[in-house]
């Protein structure tokens, strides 16, 4: 197995004199994090297409420029690769609505444009809602997939209770349940949404969608009675 990482190619022509004068020197690596990136990319346009159990290594390298030993040198298998697309996209989503908490005018206001950005999410990105579903069935049946999705989903729950967390002391409340079950309350609605447009896009609509996180949100992050 080779290194998986690519050879720089010249398409320019070097007169032969000179080229012998000047004999190649080594072939400069990319970046590892440039090799993931890549992948990462690459991987997200084949499943994309393909769907989980059609998509092969060798053409998702072969998609990023590389050989198939740079997928195993980075993720290991199909399943963290497939795993490791799923969680990029839940950190970058979570990373921009939290960036909004310290600019909005208040909590209500947050909380407001949260929903409305989630919501947005769910029903324009409709391929993740497929990939998920697709990935979380194959667990059910694969034991080596569920080694992988298990502790994936356990890390978004964990995530979306800190940005509870987050939020709560922002304001200074106190929330009515810990921020572990709110994570996990948070993390099924949204995931129960993607289900539900996927499957019923006119029923659960942008709107609906909207709504039953606001109100969610609202309910987590406001004073618990005394």
């Amino acid at each position: 197995m080779g290194t998986g990482y690519p050879e720089v190619c010249n398409t320019g022509v070097m007169p032969e004199a000179e080229s012998r004068s000047h004999p190649p020197g080594p072939v400069p690596r990319l970046p590892r994090d440039e090799v993931r990136r890549r992948l990462l990319a690459a991987a997200g346009r084949v499943f994309a297409e393909r769907g989980y159990a059609d998509s092969k290594l060798e053409d998702i390298a072969r998609a990023a420029g590389f050989t198939k030993g740079a997928v195993y040198s980075n993720f290991g298998s199909k399943q963290e690769l497939f795993a490791a697309i799923l969680t990029e996209r839940s950190e970058a989503e979570l990373f921009g609505v939290m960036a909004g908490l310290d600019a909005a005018a208040d909590v209500p206001a947050f909380i407001e444009q949260a929903a409305r950005a989630v919501a947005r999410r769910i029903i324009d990105d409709t391929e993740r809602g497929r990939l998920g579903l697709e990935i979380a069935t194959r667990a059910l049946h694969d034991e080596e997939t569920g080694a992988v999705v298990a502790p994936m989903r356990r890390a978004q729950r964990a995530a979306a209770g800190q940005a509870v967390r987050a939020v709560t002391e922002h304001a200074g409340t106190t929330p009515p349940v810990d921020p572990e079950l709110a994570g996990t309350i948070l993390h099924c609605l949204t995931n129960g949404l993607a289900m539900e447009h996927l499957v019923d896009a006119e029923g659960v609509d942008s709107d609906t969608a909207e709504r039953a996180l606001r109100a969610v949100l609202g309910w987590l992050t406001e004073e618990a009675d005394k």
